[in-house]
């Protein structure tokens, strides 16, 4: 008689469930995940060591794709456009997980993957002539870019309402808007212009 067929559990079983979970409702838990899987809680210990665990495995997960294509070398392109193909790239990673965002920015980058995505940054930046001090703070404005802009896709459709006849100037600009994917793709393309302009600008001055 054949053995009867159990779930089969393994690591990437459990990223992809809790990820899942994420995508759907915004967060995860162990008895979720064990049910979306079909296996007892404690089955995930035996691969899995704490929540912390599961967000920086899915922080790997859903950079994997992008670091298994990308063939950019910062060092071969004019700074500049390096810095746009990097922020594409790192926000192209995240516009299908955008629930994911703010469980990536509660806890500390471990993930070898992303990490080369942060030392290419640090690589064009210092290319383009930024002072050793300031370098951090692009990236973290790069950061907060992609970020934002990921997260805007979890936006409601409407994001502000204003009382008829109040508010005039806020009431033109938000005049046909466009859905929260519209607004995300414009307000990044905005962002990262302002970005580079403003990276040029410090450069001219005497640190």
């Amino acid at each position: 008689m054949p053995r009867p067929r159990s779930p089969q559990l393994s690591v990437d079983a459990i990223i992809r469930a809790a990820l899942s979970l994420v995508d759907a409702t915004g967060d995860f838990s162990f008895p979720k995940v064990a049910k979306e899987l079909g296996v007892s809680q404690a089955s995930l210990y035996n691969h899995i060591d704490n929540r912390e665990h599961i967000i920086e495995l899915m922080r790997g997960l859903v950079f994997s794709e992008f670091s298994a294509r990308r063939h950019l070398d910062p060092a071969s392109l004019p700074w500049d456009e390096a810095l746009r193909t990097l922020a594409h790239e790192y926000r192209d990673c995240l516009v299908d997980h955008p629930r994911l965002v703010p469980l990536l920015v509660t806890q500390t980058v471990q993930d070898l993957g992303v990490m080369r995505i942060y030392e290419d940054m640090a690589i064009v930046l210092g290319k383009a002539g930024l002072d050793l001090s300031v370098i951090v703070p692009a990236i973290t404005t790069v950061d907060y870019l992609v970020l934002g802009s990921a997260l805007e896709l979890t936006a409601p459709d409407v994001v502000w309402s204003p009382p008829p006849g109040e508010f005039p100037a806020l009431t033109a600009a938000i005049s046909g808007l466009g859905s929260p994917a519209e607004r995300s793709d414009a307000a990044f393309a905005f962002g990262l212009a302002t970005i580079v302009a403003g990276i040029r600008e410090v450069t001219k001055i005497s640190f």
